[in-house]
C-alpha cells in the first residue's frame, strides 16, 4: 500500500515515465477503475481528466499551473470565437488565444535564447530573472519558487499547440466549442501524449470525447502490440546502445577517431527515432486501450527517397500542424506575404550577426533585401522566391520549436535547404522517374545519410561540440583501426543492425507480423510480454534514460 502512495504522490525523482515498473502500477490501477465507468461519458471524462493531471503534477509539480492557465483561457477564448458574429472581433480573439499561448511559451523556453541573443548584438549583460516566480512569491508570502533561472516545464511545446488548434479550428468552423470544461480539461491533458506527443488537433480528438467506446478483442490485441513495440524500441534501439556506444563518445568526441564519430551518428539516428517513436506507439497502444484514436506520428521515415518526404513521414502531427497553421496562411508555395518578407529580413541580420560579425550581417541582409527587390521587377525570380521562402521560414520556425539555440537554428534551415534543392534536382535528376531497385535504394540512402548529418546540430551540446565533432571526421578518420572499432562494440553493432533491418522491412511484412500477435491467443500473448519483459530488463541502463523530446 505504501509503495502505491508513492506512485501516487509527487516526486521529483520519480516521475511517471513508461520505461518505469511504477508507471505501469499506476497505469493498471487507473485501468482497473477505469474499466468501471467508462460507459457513463461524464464520469469518464472527468475520470480521465482528473488521472491526467495527477499525471502531470507527478512529472512536472506545482507547473501544473501553467497547464490549468491554457485550458481555462482557451475554453473560454473558444465559446468567445463561436458566439461573436464580427469576424474582425473572432479574428481578434484568435489573436488574443495565440499570443497568450505563444507567450507562455516563449517566456518559459525563449526567455534564455533572446536574452542571450539581445546581450551578443547589443553588448549588454542582462541576465534572466523568473519574475513570475517572484511575484508567486510575493503574493504568496513564501521563497517556494526559484527566481534566479526559469525552468521549462515539460510538455509546453505539444499542450500549447493543441490549445491553439482549438481556438483556429472554431474561427474556422471546423469544430464546434465544447460545452463541458471538463471535456475541454480531458483534450488538452490526456496523459498519455501530454509530455511529448504526438501533437492532437482538436479537429481529430474532440469529436472522440463523447463517442460511445466498445474496445474490440482486435483492438485491445493492436494496443497491446503497440506497447509492447515501443518498449522494444525505446529500451533496446534507443536507450541500450546509447549508454554502450554514442553517449561516450558525444561526451568527448576528440578522442575518438572520426569513424567512431560517424558510427555514433547513424547509431544516433536510430537512438532517436527508436526513442520518440517508441513513446508515441506507447502513447498510441494506450489510448487505444481506453478507446480513444491518436494520430500516426511516424512512418518509416528512414524510407523516405527526399529530404521533403521525410518530413511527411518524421514527426508527424508537428510536420502537418505547422503545414496548416503556418506554412499555409503565410502564403503556401503560391506567394510570400508581409510576414514572410520581414521574417527573411529580421532573421538574415539576426543569424548572420550571431556567427559573425556586424559588418557580415549588414552585407547579408542587403544582400536579402536586395533580393526582395528584385522579385518586384522579375516575375520568374519572384515565382521561386515566392514558392521557397515559406518553406524555409516554416523549417527554420521547425527548428527553433525543437529548441531553442541557433543550433536548432541551423538544423531546420539545412532541413529546408534539403527540400528546396530537391525541387530543383528532380527536374534533372536522370534517375528520378526510375523504377529500378537500385536508384530507390540510392535515393533512400542519400536522402538517410544527409538527414543524419544533420542531426549533429540536433546532438551537439554547443556550437563547440559540433566543431570538435567535425573536426575529428576531417583529419582523423583512422580507418586502420576501423575493424577494431566494429569488434570492440560488436553487440552494439549487432543491435543497430537489427534495428535497422526491421525499420526498413516492407510494410506487408510488419502487417504479418503484427496480424500474428492479434489473432494469436492468451497464453501466446503472455509470452511474448515475458519475453520483452526480459529482454527490456536486460537491456535497462542503470542511468536513467529520459525520453529525449520531454525536453522540448
Amino acid at each position: 500500500m505504501n509503495r502505491l502512495i508513492d506512485i501516487f504522490s509527487f516526486s521529483e525523482d520519480s516521475p511517471l515515465i513508461f520505461t518505469q515498473a511504477d508507471f505501469w502500477v499506476f497505469f493498471a490501477a487507473v485501468y482497473f477503475i477505469y474499466s468501471l465507468l467508462y460507459r457513463k461519458q461524464n464520469l469518464r471524462s472527468a475520470y480521465l481528466f482528473a488521472i491526467s493531471i495527477l499525471f502531470y503534477y507527478k512529472t512536472s509539480g506545482l507547473f501544473i499551473g501553467i497547464l490549468l492557465f491554457s485550458t481555462v483561457n482557451d475554453f473560454f477564448l473558444g465559446k468567445a470565437i463561436y458566439k461573436s458574429k464580427s469576424d474582425s472581433i473572432k479574428k481578434t480573439l484568435v489573436a488574443i488565444s495565440v499570443i497568450i499561448n505563444l507567450g507562455t511559451l516563449f517566456y518559459f523556453k525563449y526567455a534564455y535564447f533572446f536574452t542571450e541573443s539581445y546581450n551578443y548584438l547589443f553588448q549588454t549583460d542582462y541576465e534572466v530573472i523568473n519574475y513570475l516566480a517572484q511575484w508567486t512569491n510575493t503574493w504568496t508570502a513564501t521563497d517556494y519558487f526559484t527566481v534566479d533561472k526559469i525552468i521549462l516545464p515539460v510538455g509546453i511545446s505539444f499542450y500549447t499547440f493543441q490549445t491553439i488548434s482549438y481556438s483556429v479550428d472554431i474561427y474556422r468552423k471546423q469544430i464546434k466549442p465544447l460545452h463541458s470544461i471538463i471535456d475541454f480539461g480531458f483534450f488538452v491533458s490526456f496523459f498519455p501524449q501530454l509530455v511529448a506527443g504526438p501533437i492532437v488537433r482538436a479537429s481529430d480528438f474532440v469529436p472522440q470525447i463523447r463517442k460511445h467506446i466498445n474496445i474490440t478483442k482486435e483492438e485491445f490485441g493492436r494496443a497491446s502490440y503497440m506497447i509492447l513495440k515501443g518498449l522494444i524500441k525505446k529500451m533496446l534501439f534507443a536507450d541500450y546502445i546509447a549508454a554502450n556506444f554514442m553517449d561516450r563518445v558525444f561526451d568527448v568526441p576528440e578522442m575518438f577517431s572520426g569513424f567512431t564519430n560517424i558510427m555514433a551518428m547513424f547509431g544516433y539516428s536510430l537512438q532517436i527515432y527508436g526513442d520518440f517513436s517508441g513513446y508515441t506507439d506507447i502513447a498510441i497502444g494506450l489510448a487505444m486501450l481506453m478507446g480513444y484514436k491518436l494520430p500516426v506520428n511516424f512512418n518509416s521515415p528512414y524510407k523516405a527517397i527526399h529530404c521533403g518526404d521525410f518530413w511527411k513521414r518524421w514527426h508527424i502531427s508537428l510536420s502537418s500542424w505547422l503545414k496548416d497553421y503556418l506554412y499555409i496562411p503565410i502564403g503556401g508555395n503560391r506567394n510570400g506575404s508581409i510576414f514572410s518578407y520581414v521574417f527573411i529580413i529580421v532573421f538574415t541580420f539576426l543569424g548572420a550577426f550571431a556567427y559573425a560579425d556586424f559588418g557580415i550581417a549588414i552585407i547579408a541582409t542587403a544582400g536579402a533585401g536586395l533580393l526582395l527587390i528584385v522579385t518586384l521587377f522579375s516575375s520568374r525570380i519572384a515565382w521561386h522566391f515566392n514558392r521557397n521562402v515559406n518553406i524555409m521560414i516554416t523549417m527554420l520556425v521547425g527548428g527553433l520549436w525543437h529548441g531553442a539555440s541557433w543550433k536548432f537554428v541551423i538544423w531546420g534551415g539545412l532541413n529546408g535547404i534539403g527540400i528546396v534543392t530537391f525541387k530543383y534536382w528532380r527536374k534533372i535528376s536522370p534517375y528520378e522517374n526510375s523504377k529500378a531497385w537500385y536508384a530507390l535504394l540510392w535515393r533512400i540512402a542519400l536522402t538517410f545519410v544527409f538527414i543524419t548529418f544533420t542531426r549533429i546540430y540536433f546532438r551537439g551540446n554547443s556550437m563547440d561540440h559540433i566543431n570538435r565533432f567535425y573536426q575529428q571526421v576531417m583529419t582523423n578518420m583512422d580507418w586502420q583501426n576501423a575493424l577494431l572499432v566494429l569488434w570492440e562494440y560488436r553487440v552494439v553493432f549487432i543491435v543497430m543492425l537489427v534495428g535497422y533491418i526491421t525499420h526498413w522491412l516492407p510494410y506487408s511484412t510488419k502487417d504479418w507480423i503484427e496480424g500474428l500477435f492479434i489473432k494469436s491467443n492468451m497464453i501466446v500473448k503472455g509470452l511474448v510480454v515475458i519475453v520483452v519483459a526480459i529482454i527490456c530488463y536486460q537491456t535497462y541502463a542503470a542511468d536513467f534514460q529520459p525520453f529525449i523530446y520531454f525536453q522540448f
